[in-house]
């Protein structure tokens, strides 16, 4: 990890939101590259004003397809707004609950899987102990950091990640700069 530090330097915070709207970003983000979900957020936030569990409920689907989600993101979206008016995800007190707790819950929602209660725990609670081992970026950039003859699993980057306890969150932060500086390098193009 030394050298990946050296590498990449301090890496960069991005804290996003800890409620509604940061859970409905990482949803937006699930399984499509960043400059997709950029572009899909932005549709969003600019057609779906405010942007809130409460506005979500109202709309049909048409405005959420139209900013470019797909029907399970549509769903979720759905999920989440009605968990959060029926007080299963209380998003202003999150912060006091425990990681599990909040992957508990989390995930209890319909199209809410390990990682993006992973992520949300990262980027929006800033736990400094969670950890995304399914994540690919991650699993390819520890590969790479580490001379892996193979991309490790997610049970295998979980092991190799207990080293990093508690500071777990950090590792990733640092895993991901080093993927993104060294796929820009072998790709040439900016990310």
């Amino acid at each position: 990890m030394r050298r990946v530090h050296d590498t990449t330097g301090l890496p960069p915070l991005r804290r996003r939101a800890a409620g509604f709207e940061g859970l409905a970003r990482i949803i937006v983000g699930q399984q499509v590259s960043v400059a997709s979900a950029d572009a899909i957020w932005q549709r969003c936030e600019s057609s779906i004003q405010p942007f809130m569990a409460e506005t979500i409920a109202e709309l049909d689907d048409d405005p959420l397809r139209a900013a470019g989600l797909s029907r399970p993101k549509v769903r979720t979206f759905r999920a989440i707004s009605e968990a959060a008016l029926g007080g299963r995800l209380d998003f202003a007190n999150m912060h006091l609950a425990s990681d599990d707790d909040v992957y508990t819950a989390l995930t209890s929602i319909s199209g809410i899987g390990p990682w993006t209660a992973d992520i949300f725990l990262i980027m929006c609670l800033g736990r400094r102990d969670a950890f995304a081992a399914g994540d690919l970026a991650l699993q390819v950039a520890a590969q790479d950091a580490y001379e892996l003859a193979e991309r490790p699993s997610q049970e295998e980057l979980l092991a190799l990640a207990e080293t990093w306890r508690p500071w777990r969150a950090v590792a990733a932060r640092l895993l991901w700069s080093y993927y993104r500086l060294t796929k820009q390098k072998t790709s040439g193009a900016p990310l």
